[in-house]
């Protein structure tokens, strides 16, 4: 009777470490915090509120907003990654006047030389070899002729 194995459920659910966070939100909630303490002692405090709000709602959605199942960092980079590539593949075939000139240039390429054909084997000679290939080599076909 063959074993049975359990098989992994839930690969994707990430570990929490504090409470509801998981790692990686607490990494990001820490940056955030970080970066809201620097800011706070560096700026006024209407600047600090002008500025921090909107950075700790982008930190907050960073952490917990997920799109299509993934996590909102990789939704953005996926994003990047596809407004920098061309939506709109086209070949273009014209070549330029230099290119046309060197095509010109370069020398024909030979003809291929013709394929040779070999004869089909006959019934006969298919025969013969089965032959010698069953007697080991005993069986000589001029022997028979």
């Amino acid at each position: 009777m063959p074993q049975q194995y359990t098989v992994p459920q839930f690969i994707d659910v990430e570990d929490k470490i504090l409470g509801p966070l998981t790692v990686r939100q607490f990494v990001i909630f820490l940056a955030v915090g970080l970066t809201l303490f620097i800011m706070y002692k560096i700026l006024t405090f209407a600047f600090f509120i002008i500025a921090g709000l909107p950075f700790a709602g982008f930190g907050f959605v960073l952490a917990f907003i997920k799109v299509n199942g993934q996590p909102f960092h990789l939704f953005l980079l996926n994003l990047l990654q596809t407004s920098r590539r061309p939506g709109l593949r086209v070949w273009d075939k014209t070549l330029s006047l230099d290119e046309v000139r060197s095509l010109l240039k370069t020398p024909p390429i030979p003809p291929r030389p013709p394929k040779i054909r070999k004869e089909p084997l006959s019934t006969n000679k298919l025969s013969e070899l089965s032959l010698v290939v069953n007697t080991g080599g005993v069986y000589r076909a001029e022997d028979y002729a």
